[in-house]
């Protein structure tokens, strides 16, 4: 698989929408845009193809869900004509793009050193992020956008599994509403956990499909969680931080873990059932 033909797969599955495509050669990217307004994404094919290797078309039926997805947001919405208006945040990383392709500037606030605090107007199926010009139509204040969209991630379904590695346990939220990471937002439900934990605890959010909460009761957990959240991260559609964060009564902290040269670390046991963990949590159906 080479970039020119994931390009040739993704323009065959993805035909049927009302779409143009512009391939980029010396970049290695192709630009898929709604034909009556412009707006569209730009993928990465090299990045893509590196994941094909190990994923094989999976990757690519996760791309074409994707752009179907954020093709179909893309429609020109007036906010005033929807029946019911549904906020939300979203968790993104402090460089991720601060406004839009025609210069509207997102809603941010900020989160951590690792993260910044959008907000989504819910779609449905998918959602769409909330500029200050939609801020104006919906005749809101920044501060009442934030309060409605932390009642709203609050009044979400929880749900998780849970796994134990060497003595350590992790708690998988995946409910698979697209609104996984933003529930570190949610202090009352991480407090339930904090109550659960013998150890310290961690929380991660490596992208916007995944939070992982960890009761870390040895050292070998730390190395656990350091090396399942650069997998989580480096496979996610939306990543947002590959580090973990130290959580005390509602207080998040970014932590960086160094890894041990130990065979706690490589024991080939320990990393296969976390591929197992992280390949189970991926093959469920996504928003």
């Amino acid at each position: 698989m080479n970039v020119f033909l994931m390009r040739d797969k993704l323009k065959s599955r993805l035909e049927h929408l009302d779409v143009k495509f512009n391939f980029n050669r010396e970049d290695e990217t192709l630009r898929i845009y709604r034909t009556d307004n412009g707006k569209g994404v730009t993928i990465k094919l090299n990045s893509i193809v590196a994941k094909y290797k190990q994923q094989n078309d999976k990757i690519i039926d996760e791309i074409v869900y994707y752009v179907e997805e954020a093709i179909g947001q893309m429609k020109d919405t007036n906010v005033s004509e929807l029946d019911d208006i549904q906020v939300m945040p979203v968790l993104r990383s402090p460089s991720f793009d601060k406004e839009d392709k025609d210069g509207n500037k997102f809603v941010i606030d900020e989160h951590t050193a690792e993260t910044n605090i959008y907000y989504a107007l819910d779609l449905g199926k998918s959602y769409r992020l909330i500029d200050e010009t939609m801020l104006e139509q919906l005749n809101f204040t920044q501060q009442q956008l934030k309060e409605m969209a932390l009642f709203n991630v609050r009044k979400l379904t929880n749900s998780y599994t849970t796994d134990e590695v060497k003595g350590n346990i992790f708690y998988f939220i995946n409910s698979n509403d697209g609104y996984d990471a933003s529930r570190i937002l949610n202090t009352s439900y991480l407090n339930d956990f904090e109550k659960q934990c013998e150890g310290e605890m961690l929380v991660a959010i490596p992208h916007q499909d995944v939070l992982i909460v960890a009761d870390i009761r040895n050292k070998t957990g730390y190395d656990v969680m350091a090396h399942l959240t650069m997998e989580f991260f480096t496979k996610g559609l939306v990543p947002i931080t590959s580090l973990s964060f130290g959580y005390d009564s509602g207080h998040l902290e970014p932590i960086f873990i160094l890894g041990k040269n130990n065979k706690q670390k490589r024991d080939p046991n320990v990393i296969q059932r976390l591929e197992a963990t992280r390949k189970e949590y991926e093959n469920k159906d996504k928003k």
